[in-house]
């Protein structure tokens, strides 16, 4: 049987630990009765950097059950970079993982679907949402705007997917090939190829504490997101660019008809013609060079992704 290792990033969630460590422990129960997975599987919660009670609930977790496993970085990475930290630090023991949110949003019962697509062939499996009835009518408005807009970038993403998904060993040592420093799994994960499949799913309301992705939070992961994974926004400076300096060429034929029908003023024409041309040329010439800037930045950035300060897997 299947060795099944849940991942969590965890970010001050005291007040929802204590319920989450109890609904994963019946459904891996429930899993290893049903003969799905192994009695080795794990449920490991990363702690990423926490300023409240979240560690030292992990650790009592673990002393009390040794199906709980503990990993904690050395400093707050964001909620990617401590995704990856659990992944990459448990592949080596597990056959799968399962990477879920501790909040309790993420329907847990569509584990078993993913388990069963797995063994079915699928070292991918997606979960993804089937519609936003929690969502308020600006964050699904803005929610779907944003998996388009990503899309028109060229960027390969699954629609109305998070970070709720399977991953097969052979997925994961695919993912480790991966270099970026600026991370965003959900963009990145589909690049891997392999068999992949999906599983639907309703998004409930948070069980308890406050959501860790306000608005700003929101906003800076979009943006993070377009920028790691596409260059086509410098594209659009230079189409831009393109485009002004066009116009200026037309604008400087239309001038010098006027002036030599004595419709202007003297000087006007010059001057005009030099705001229009000049700013249309440096622009292109900005486009230009961030071409090759956001090339050099995709691929130059070697910082650490992130330091793990304790492991708990005795």
């Amino acid at each position: 049987m299947s060795v099944l290792y849940l991942v969590i990033p965890c970010y001050n969630e005291q007040e929802v630990l204590p319920e989450a460590s109890k609904q994963l422990l019946d459904k891996m129960d429930s899993l290893i009765n049903k003969g799905k997975i192994s009695d080795k599987s794990k449920i490991v919660l990363v702690d990423d950097g926490s300023k409240d009670r979240t560690w030292g609930i992990i650790e009592e977790l673990h002393a009390g059950n040794p199906m709980f496993q503990g990993i904690k970085l050395s400093r707050n990475k964001g909620h990617q970079n401590a995704l990856l930290a659990g992944l990459m630090t448990v592949k080596d023991y597990c056959d799968i993982t399962i990477s879920l949110d501790a909040d309790l949003q993420d329907d847990i019962n569509a584990i078993d679907e993913m388990v069963d697509k797995y063994h079915n062939g699928c070292d991918i499996v997606y979960g993804v949402r089937s519609a936003r009835k929690t969502d308020t009518f600006f964050k699904k408005t803005t929610a779907e705007g944003f998996y388009k807009i990503m899309k028109i970038m060229g960027v390969d993403i699954v629609f109305n997917h998070a970070d709720y998904r399977l991953m097969s060993k052979r997925a994961l040592d695919g993912l480790e090939d991966f270099e970026e420093v600026n991370l965003f799994l959900r963009g990145i994960v589909p690049m891997i190829g392999y068999n992949s499949g999906e599983v639907t799913y309703e998004r409930k309301e948070r069980f308890a504490g406050e959501s860790k992705y306000p608005l700003k939070k929101m906003l800076a992961f979009a943006f993070e997101g377009i920028t790691s994974l596409s260059i086509k926004p410098i594209r659009l400076i230079t189409t831009t660019g393109f485009l002004i300096f066009g116009i200026s060429l037309m604008m400087l034929i239309y001038f010098i008809i006027r002036h030599f029908t004595g419709a202007t003023i003297l000087g006007w024409t010059s001057t005009i013609v030099s705001i229009w041309a000049i700013g249309g040329l440096q622009i292109l010439a900005i486009g230009i060079i961030g071409e090759y800037i956001g090339k050099i930045y995709l691929e130059t950035k070697k910082r650490p992704k992130f330091i793990v300060d304790k492991y708990l897997n005795d």
